[in-house]
């Protein structure tokens, strides 16, 4: 008779942590989700667990008992130590989510790590944040042996990142009209979606797999990248004809105020060439021969269509005044007055990003 597998996600109440203990619970799993509870809900059909990781006391409710897998995201190393203290030993898999922020060159693929922070480091600055995920690495590797697997993800992409930086596409395309995007079309842009990162790490805890590499679909070309777009949508039924781009020089785009990556006047998924070229070119063939596989891209649009289509509030990219404002600059022609009242009809709505660059 075979007993339940015992999972516990340390979060899974946001974006990848959530859609693991989905997968889970899908997969008939006992899931324990353990959280401060302050980030978000815990998904139906979970076990929550309400801990506080920064101290020994905080997580009481979870020492001594034994899981087979156990799925942790987090970035402050000193909120690591306590953790494996309380779980290390009663753990059958432990899965690390990392992140390919870790490399220290942006420009070349290149395995040359930052110098990692102290181990006991609180600093949830930006700029130490690869620093912090090595600790972590380093903390986890060090406990678990093994029995650990530690994951460094590209770009996170598909439904629940708070940062959107696919979802600007796809809302750009069906709203029509002339539509400014980034060149060279040659650029890489790499990805991994959400749903397939949550399904692998969980088969990987199931089989065992342990080591360290890098997690991420293969690079493809941002031109590339847009049609796959453009044609998910057709085939989706969202669009009839393909959108009518204007590729614009990256010099001209940074001269006109327009950012990478995400939050306010940016272009999702967008970094200059060359400067971010080795990070977005990462090598996949570590990942694939551990059993991931990519959905194509045509899939992972559809789910985030039919995620957030229905009530959109793009939470990033370029609001339709900013667009027409460079659109104008290249044409050298006027400013469309009437743009602005889009931005309130999509709801548009950009935040400071919520989540370094690399992953969610």
């Amino acid at each position: 008779m075979s007993t339940q597998r015992k999972t516990l996600v340390l979060g899974g109440t946001v974006y990848l942590s959530q859609a693991i203990a989905k997968h889970a619970v899908a997969r008939g799993h006992h899931v324990t989700v353990a959280s401060r509870g302050s980030s978000g809900e815990p998904p139906e059909g979970v076990e929550f667990v309400r801990l506080d990781r920064s101290t020994g006391e905080g997580l009481d409710a979870l020492r001594g008992k034994e899981f087979d897998a156990v799925f942790d995201v987090a970035r402050l190393p000193a909120l690591i130590g306590p953790v494996l203290d309380a779980l290390a030993d009663n753990a059958g898999h432990w899965s690390f989510v990392s992140t390919i922020s870790v490399y220290k060159h942006f420009d070349v693929v290149s395995d040359e790590l930052h110098e990692p922070t102290a181990a006991d480091s609180t600093d949830p600055a930006l700029e130490v944040y690869g620093a912090s995920k090595i600790a972590c690495e380093n903390l986890v590797r060090e406990r678990l042996g093994d029995k650990a697997l530690i994951t460094r993800p590209g770009l996170i992409v598909g439904p629940g990142d708070r940062n959107d930086r696919l979802g600007y596409w796809p809302l750009r395309f069906a709203e029509g009209g002339e539509v400014l995007v980034p060149g060279p079309k040659e650029r890489p842009v790499q990805w991994i979606d959400v749903d397939d990162y949550a399904a692998w790490l969980l088969d990987a805890a199931e089989a065992q797999v342990s080591g360290t590499m890098d997690a991420i679909g293969a690079p493809l070309g941002f031109g590339a990248f847009l049609d796959g777009i453009a044609d998910a949508l057709i085939e989706h039924g969202v669009l009839t004809e393909r959108p009518n781009l204007t590729w614009t020089p990256q010099e001209f785009l940074l001269e006109q105020g327009v950012n990478p990556w995400a939050g306010p006047d940016s272009f999702g998924m967008w970094v200059p060439t060359p400067d971010y070229d080795g990070h977005q070119s990462r090598p996949t063939d570590q990942a694939v021969a551990a059993g991931f596989r990519a959905s194509p891209l045509g899939d992972t649009v559809k789910r985030w269509w039919d995620a957030n289509a229905g009530a959109p509030r793009l939470k990033a990219g370029l609001s339709r005044k900013k667009e027409g404002e460079v659109l104008a600059a290249w044409h050298d022609e006027p400013v469309d007055a009437d743009l602005a009242e889009l931005d309130a009809k999509r709801a548009f709505a950009v935040p400071k990003p919520e989540t370094p660059a690399y992953d969610g």
